[in-house]
């Protein structure tokens, strides 16, 4: 396995092209899990431990609709921020959900492949003044950022549907497909986002299908895992030690 030394700009961002490409491509392998789940399946609790299965389902289709339509972000917005106290986003999609409850595994699965392409086109034709001029206040852990709408468009709508995937794939048992040219560069632009805000010297070797090895400058920790696990931690699932603990937004 080839290591990447990584300059002082880390790995290379993902461009706004590239980015709608694997929106499109996540959106069809989140498509073809739901469609591969049992009956049995749909209930299993996950790893957020208000949702099962079905309900994270009902939010990965709940952002797709939000970003294929203004008006319904709007509403959202406007439904969440009559809940009091905790996180916006918690917030948000809590309202999502509960609107979405009465919907059968299959009405799920219908609309979200109804409503994929048209996110995409949404994010796709999102003019870059507003990508890249707009900037919008964070949660905790990440309030003291102020992040460009585009960064939303581009990369935490992709790897948000991404990680709930994995958290599908945890849940249920069932292996998660996997591609070098996907999810591989996925798990790059994580790494990348993890370098940039930890700042430190590392070596880095993550395994299987979506791995690859990265290197930042000479004596600083070496890691060795699973990219699944790496996603893991950094994605704050599990807690991490050391560097495994600067958590990154998905």
């Amino acid at each position: 396995m080839e290591t990447v030394t990584i300059d002082a700009g880390v790995t290379a961002a993902l461009g706004h092209r590239e980015a709608m490409k694997l929106a499109e491509g996540e959106f069809a392998q989140m498509i073809a899990q739901l469609r591969s789940l049992s009956a049995d399946d749909w209930g299993l609790p996950t790893v957020c431990e208000l949702w099962d299965v079905r309900t994270m389902a009902s939010h990965v289709l709940a952002m797709a609709e939000a970003q294929a339509s203004l008006r319904q972000f709007a509403h959202d917005f406007r439904a969440a921020s009559r809940r009091s106290g905790g996180k916006m986003i918690d917030a948000m999609t809590a309202t999502q959900v509960s609107e979405r409850s009465s919907l059968t595994p299959e009405a799920i699965i219908s609309r979200l492949q109804a409503v994929a392409p048209r996110s995409v086109r949404a994010r796709r034709r999102t003019p870059a003044p507003l990508r890249w001029g707009v900037r919008m206040r964070q949660d905790p852990p990440f309030d003291a950022e102020r992040w460009p709408f585009g960064y939303l468009v581009d990369t935490i709508f992709t790897r948000d549907t991404w990680m709930h995937r994995l958290d599908i794939s945890r849940a249920t048992g069932h292996q998660m497909t996997l591609t070098a040219d996907h999810d591989g560069r996925l798990v790059d632009d994580v790494v990348g986002d993890w370098a940039r805000r930890h700042g430190q010297p590392f070596t880095l070797t993550l395994t299987g299908p979506a791995g690859g090895g990265w290197q930042v400058g000479g004596g600083g920790e070496q890691l060795d895992l699973d990219a699944l696990d790496f996603c893991w931690f950094v994605g704050s699932r599990r807690q991490g030690t050391g560097l495994l603990a600067t958590e990154v937004p998905f």
